[in-house]
């Protein structure tokens, strides 16, 4: 059996969790979840880093000694991470004696290499990062580039690693192994600050009582950072070389927000090398989770209403939000309009309503689930699909996309509504053609254990409900089509996503901005606030096909691309636009406008158009990528 080793880095517990930390341990129980289902052996270890100077001195804030305020904190991240479904193995904390004895051990091994020496350290340190900056690194005013705080000047002797004698041997190893940091621009930031030259980190601390002593010198505590690297193997039980720790050391995946790929990418292997261990195999940096274009902190203040979406939406839509609408090693704004929009389009239209129609045409023709005896037009493409989408899945997934992974699974979501809709399978109730409506009913239930199982890394508990509803007593996870047994008995419960009316979300809204008094007898009532516009999401589309709707003799069927999803939606432009001269203009569409069916065919969204004498398409005067928000 294949063992996977999955990280988080530890969190800060010097206040309680955010939703950047959040997105980062989401994004590592997908990959566990995933490895699971594929019967791997797997260890997803996560926990918190309680040994900070920044946690030291919110202690102290609050009239408490450091491991009180730790006691008092670290229950948060469990909590939170049980709210969120998160399936960690270990929730480690570095206040415990088995990672106190192998943080020590590993500094002992560093120190008998000969790569640790005592000298002198003066420089800017930034106490929220726990990190000096080089004077390439600051600008005139010496503020933090990520908490954007005052840096300090420290001075004080303290010992060091030899970080600079592992350069060479670095950067071969980021050159031999071009996947050892993920994303490439992160790699590339990386190859270019190990081209221009690494220096001796310092790795104590005198001026501070709050952490592990050196082994050999109790006068220093060991450095936040190289003690909270070690975690990684601690947690293990390395100390004692445990079977935990051979089974599974190297991790496979460490991930982390990109503002500490370098202590992770350079410092660590470093130290490794050092002590002649192996190496993790991959260092995945993603982007900053933000809010208006800020990065989330605790220590500037910025935060998103976790609580307040998860109540409205539940802890699936939240998760389904965070890894469909960013792109992993980007940066993503947070937006509780786009999360209504995905919401309604992707989980309570898409997947709900299909869940919701097949059980009821089920449970109104047929006593169970039926047998699939009289097979016909579609069901073949329908079963191959299925098959390509666990390919393309296992593609996607080894590579952090899982923003295109969950769009490859609603392509198929999406495939399955057309399916019940080409086959019209609700006028198949007559005896003569009732065989053929029990088959496609089949399939289609069949292609909704599919999904769940599909689903199940991501969205866990909503898979779990499908296959409760379609019969299944046990969570089945093979995603190998015909493994539903007919004659299971359906049960069909309450909507799995029920319809939210947005006036009703405890959503934060933009500050209102004064404005000036109108003059007596002006109208006013036409006027919309900037809050309702900026719940528009306008996005950039290229028409890749389009065709006449029987019997509407004003409408046509447009399927557009977005660049991340290709969707379907009705235009009634048919008087004024020929269906060839469409395919390939780009448009505007209204992307989050919620979803309807016209003349029997699904539409998801609006494409803008000027109306007068004639129907004419809101274009672009050059092309721009698709998906590009218009504002």
């Amino acid at each position: 059996m294949r063992t996977f080793y999955v990280t988080t880095p530890i969190y800060y517990p010097n206040s309680e969790p955010h939703a950047g930390n959040a997105y980062t341990t989401i994004a590592a129980d997908v990959l566990a979840r995933y490895h699971r289902l594929k019967g791997n052996e797997v260890c997803f270890l996560t926990g918190v880093d309680e040994h900070a100077a920044n946690v030291y001195n919110a202690a102290k804030a609050e009239g408490l000694s450091p491991q009180a305020y730790c006691d008092k904190i670290a229950p948060t991240f469990v909590k939170l991470w049980e709210r969120l479904n998160i399936s960690h193995d270990i929730f480690f904390r570095t206040t415990s004696d088995l990672h106190k004895r192998g943080a020590q051990k590993f500094l002992n091994v560093l120190y008998d290499n000969g790569d640790v020496y005592k000298g002198k350290y003066e420089g800017y340190y930034c106490l929220s990062c726990e990190d000096f900056f080089s004077e390439k690194e600051l600008t005139d005013e010496k503020i933090c580039p990520v908490h954007k705080l005052p840096l300090q000047w420290l001075e004080e002797e303290n010992y060091f690693f030899r970080l600079s004698k592992y350069q060479d041997r670095l950067l071969a190893h980021l050159h031999e192994h071009p996947d050892f940091v993920y994303p490439t621009a992160r790699r590339n930031e990386l190859l270019n600050f190990l081209e221009s030259g690494l220096q001796d980190v310092s790795i104590s601390r005198a001026s501070l009582s709050w952490g592990i002593p050196f082994p050999f010198d109790p006068e220093h505590i060991i450095y936040i950072w190289i003690e909270a690297l070690s975690n990684y193997m601690t947690a293990l039980g390395y100390e004692t070389e445990s079977e935990q720790y051979q089974t599974f050391w190297p991790a496979d995946v460490h991930i982390m927000g990109k503002d500490i790929a370098r202590f992770h990418a350079l410092l660590w292997p470093a130290m490794l090398m050092a002590a002649n261990l192996p190496l993790p195999k991959q260092i995945v940096a993603h982007g900053w989770l933000t809010k208006d274009g800020e990065a989330l902190s605790k220590t500037r203040g910025i935060f998103i209403d976790m609580d307040g979406d998860i109540t409205t939406y539940g802890v699936d839509a939240f998760r389904y939000y965070l890894l469909r609408e960013f792109s992993f090693g980007n940066d993503g704004d947070y937006r509780p309009a786009r999360l209504h929009a995905r919401y309604n389009a992707d989980l309570a239209n898409d997947l709900g309503n299909l869940l919701n129609r097949v059980l009821g045409l089920v449970n109104k023709n047929f006593a169970a689930i039926p047998v699939p005896t009289t097979p016909g037009e579609f069901d073949d493409e329908v079963k191959e699909m299925a098959q390509t989408t666990v390919d393309k899945l296992d593609a996607h997934i080894n590579v952090f996309a899982f923003d295109t992974a969950l769009e490859t699974i609603w392509e198929f979501v999406r495939r399955i509504n057309r399916y019940v809709q080409q086959t019209q399978v609700w006028t198949l109730a007559k005896p003569e053609t009732k065989p053929r409506m029990g088959t496609i009913l089949y399939n289609s239930l069949e292609a909704l254990r599919f999904i769940s199982v599909l689903i199940s890394p991501f969205i866990p508990e909503t898979a779990e409900k499908i296959q409760k509803q379609i019969g299944l007593a046990d969570f089945d996870t093979v995603s190998e089509w015909g493994r539903l047994p007919a004659g299971l008995t359906v049960s069909r419960g309450e909507p799995i996503f029920p319809r939210v009316d947005i006036k009703k979300q405890k959503q934060s809204e933009p500050e209102k901005v004064a404005r000036p008094k109108q003059k007596a007898g002006k109208k006013t009532t036409d006027l919309v606030s900037f809050a309702d516009f900026q719940k528009l999401d306008l996005r950039v589309a290229r028409i890749l096909a389009a065709e006449p709707i029987e019997g509407a003799d004003r409408l046509l069927k447009l399927q557009v691309d977005l660049g991340t999803e290709k969707r379907q939606v009705v235009a009634g432009i048919a008087e004024h636009y020929n269906s060839e001269a469409l395919v390939g203009k780009q448009v505007i569409i209204v992307a989050n406008l919620e979803p309807a069916t016209i003349r029997n065919v699904e539409s998801h969204g609006m494409v803008l158009a000027g109306s007068g004498d004639a129907v004419v398409l809101a274009t672009l005067e050059t092309e721009m990528p698709l998906g590009t928000q218009v504002k």
